[in-house]
């Protein structure tokens, strides 16, 4: 869908535009954008209760309050819909037509000039570079450090999840997984790496929202409207 704006440059000057309407998000990518949000959030909340309980339930002579094991088993289903995620994610990446517009990003990372417009543009010097892809140099940047994280969180994850349940994949991965505490230095080691990553994409959070926001008040292209429809607006200078 297509439509034509006149936009006064100023006094004396007005510019007619084409806003054109682009597929920017599959339908994939957005429902794997928004479980992933809801799995962070609850992987937080779950996690700092593991590392340092805030809840303290009513005294019982009974053994039926489990408040840890609760917060144990959700944080543990969490984090598997988040390693589903994650695979799912990382096939489309790679094999994915649709969704090959976030890989052409790559093409970007060795043109200097490119590096040099995003900084300029973020310090509001100039004007927003050409992509070849779905993210700049620098979001490309931050995406990889998140991904490295994800991987990181996943892998010590599950050094941890073997120690609290033992059969069917956690008996599979048992062997391998204590083979690994001992390389990462033990157990204290692995969780304190857990917790280090879990930092590093609190901060990354925080970074993307701001980006986010940054980009849709400076570009004016439907950024944020994007991951919720999948489309955003492209201006077009008709003369």
């Amino acid at each position: 869908m297509d439509t034509t704006v006149k936009i006064e440059e100023d006094s004396s000057k007005i510019v007619e535009q084409e806003i054109e309407r682009e597929l920017e998000f599959t339908a994939f990518y957005r429902w794997h954008h928004w479980i992933r949000v809801v799995s962070i959030v609850a992987l937080m909340i779950t996690g700092f209760y593991l590392a340092s309980p805030f809840l303290t339930p009513e005294i019982s002579a009974e053994p039926t309050i489990f408040t840890n094991a609760v917060f144990r088993t959700w944080h543990e289903i969490f984090g598997f819909i988040m390693i589903s995620m994650f695979i799912g994610k990382t096939y489309y990446f790679f094999f994915s037509v649709k969704d090959k517009v976030e890989i052409n990003s790559f093409k970007d990372v060795m043109n200097l000039e490119n590096w040099m417009n995003q900084i300029g543009y973020y310090l509001l010097l100039s004007k927003h570079p050409k992509l070849s892809g779905a993210y700049n140099v620098i979001q490309l940047l931050a995406y990889v450090a998140f991904y490295f994280a994800i991987s990181g969180l996943i892998i010590t994850g599950l050094v941890l999840y073997v120690h609290s349940y033992h059969e069917f994949i956690g008996g599979l991965l048992y062997d391998p997984m204590r083979n690994l505490e001992v390389m990462l230095g033990g157990l204290a080691a692995v969780r304190e790496l857990h917790h280090v990553l879990m930092w590093g994409i609190i901060l990354f959070i925080v970074g993307h929202v701001y980006m986010v926001v940054f980009n849709a008040v400076n570009g004016k292209e439907g950024t944020v409207d994007s991951i919720f429809s999948g489309y955003r607006w492209i201006r077009k200078n008709k003369h």
